[in-house]
């Protein structure tokens, strides 16, 4: 059914028109992008070009490093994947005291290798706040040196500069609307260093992990909530917004801690993040189960586009953390059980990592990759809570989203829109965001609620109270 109504654009003629439509839409170009971060911290990996051999097989073609290894780099040469380097530390000093330093570690750890290995950014340190080392006064310097080197090689306009930074650099991350900067660091790093991304053209690097607020927090996090499974969300009372996800409201915590000191036009790409799939007895919610809900979620949700509630138009750019188990990391269990693969190349649990293995894929079907799970038996489309629960459009996804996710529904998505021809009972209201939620609704409740049916790129959520327009309540249970 192609549906036609008078205050809305003609919808697509042809279903080939209305796949184009849904492709451009959902595809990796008009959505977010999912990279990994490759790190080494162990004594059994492949060797690099194994590694490099095993990233295009899962077609990922974006992978950040904790240095500028050369065989890694070389490895990468000619791959097509683009890589973000880093420069550690315990360089930091050096790079920011000495522009001539930073001029040598660029010619021999950027040029050198620059085009073929396709290095796109730099991260100048990594959560130096955290440093136990003090290095926070040398990061803008640093910064600014090596953005200056690049400069000489005229490769700015091409590389961007940045340094990933932990969560723990809000003072206040809850409620979202009141994120914002620890106040000691505010004027003396934060503010110098949006102010060099702003002139620069760059984007705020932040790693964020919902595992560990949901580990320190789960009496009042839920599970659901941070593995953005169903729930009812929850409301935002400082901006009026509601949150279905701990890293949508984690990511506009940092949004609104950059608005406060007027840095609103800012990007920012999450540099780490991910769940582990082992802990220790201590760890809860450190599971294989978790992990794949978390990562495979998380990938399904970026790569169909949209941004947060906050920034609803702002498509993300995730690097998930991390590629391998590293056996050598200290700490807990966890640290060393974040990886997708063993290091025998093996996964851990199995996620779609692209646009195309996206469509085949359902929550809970990652048990391939460790044998001693059983497989998942019965229909494996199904995965719904207890209790009835609606799917309607997100205003703030904007009209011609919700347009193209409307056309969708009612044809290629074969929802039931007879009830919003004209003439008909839910016709009226005759509004985009009424026939949008009729026709999501219908594609939703159509589908059994299944996980990932009430998304269209950003453009629906989930509620649990019958909605109502005009006359028309949105039934369930198609």
């Amino acid at each position: 059914m192609i549906c036609f109504f008078k205050n809305q654009s003609m919808a697509f003629p042809t279903k080939i028109a209305l796949f184009l439509a849904m492709f451009t839409l959902f595809s990796i170009t008009e959505g977010g992008m999912v990279g990994v971060n490759y790190g080494r911290v162990a004594n059994n990996l492949p060797s690099a070009r194994k590694v490099v051999t095993l990233l295009k097989s899962q077609g990922i073609n974006k992978v950040k490093v904790y240095d500028t290894d050369k065989a890694v780099l070389k490895a990468l040469s000619g791959s097509g994947i683009r890589v973000t380097v880093n420069l550690p530390n315990e360089q930091l000093y050096n790079a920011a005291k000495h522009q001539s330093f930073a001029t040598a570690w660029v010619k021999y750890n950027i040029v050198s290798y620059y085009p073929t290995t396709q290095i796109e950014a730099i991260a100048v340190g990594n959560e130096v706040f955290v440093d136990p080392r003090k290095t926070t006064m040398y990061l803008v310097p640093a910064m600014r040196n090596i953005h200056n080197a690049l400069v000489k090689f005229k490769l700015d306009e091409t590389i961007k500069v940045s340094s990933p930074v932990a969560l723990s650099a809000l003072g206040n991350s809850y409620p979202s609307s009141a994120g914002s900067f620890r106040p000691e660091l505010v004027e003396r790093v934060i503010k110098p260093m949006l102010e060099f991304l702003k002139s620069t053209g760059s984007y705020l690097m932040v790693n964020i992990y919902p595992f560990f607020a949901y580990e320190g927090n789960s009496d009042v996090i839920s599970l659901d909530y941070a593995l953005f499974r169903e729930n009812p969300g929850i409301v935002d009372l400082g901006n009026s917004l509601r949150y279905f996800s701990l890293f949508d409201a984690q990511i506009d915590a940092v949004f609104a801690a950059m608005s406060a000191l007027k840095y609103d036009n800012l990007d920012i790409v999450v540099t780490e993040t991910g769940w582990p799939s082992k802990g220790d007895e201590n760890e809860l919610g450190a599971s294989i189960d978790n992990a794949a809900g978390y990562n495979g979620n998380l990938v399904r949700r970026v790569l169909m586009g949209g941004g947060t509630p906050l920034r609803p138009k702002a498509n993300l750019t995730v690097y998930l953390f991390a590629l391998f188990n590293e056996n050598e990391k200290p700490g807990p269990t966890s640290e060393r059980n974040f990886g997708l693969f063993y290091p025998s190349q093996r996964k851990v649990y199995d996620i779609p990592l692209t646009m195309e293995a996206l469509k085949h894929y359902h929550e809970h079907e990652h048990n391939a990759g460790d044998r001693s799970i059983p497989p998942v038996t019965g229909d494996r489309r199904v995965y719904t809570r207890a209790g009835e629960s609606w799917c309607v459009a997100h205003e703030g996804a904007g009209e011609e989203k919700l347009q193209l996710a409307l056309d969708y529904a009612c044809g290629e998505g074969g929802a039931d829109c007879r009830s919003i021809q004209p003439g008909s009972t839910c016709y009226d209201p005759n509004t985009l965001e009424a026939h949008a939620s009729f026709a999501f609704n219908s594609y939703y409740q159509k589908n059994k609620r299944a996980i990932g049916s009430c998304y269209f790129g950003g453009a629906a959520y989930i509620i649990t109270q019958q909605p109502k327009f005009g006359k028309c309540e949105l039934p369930t249970g198609y």
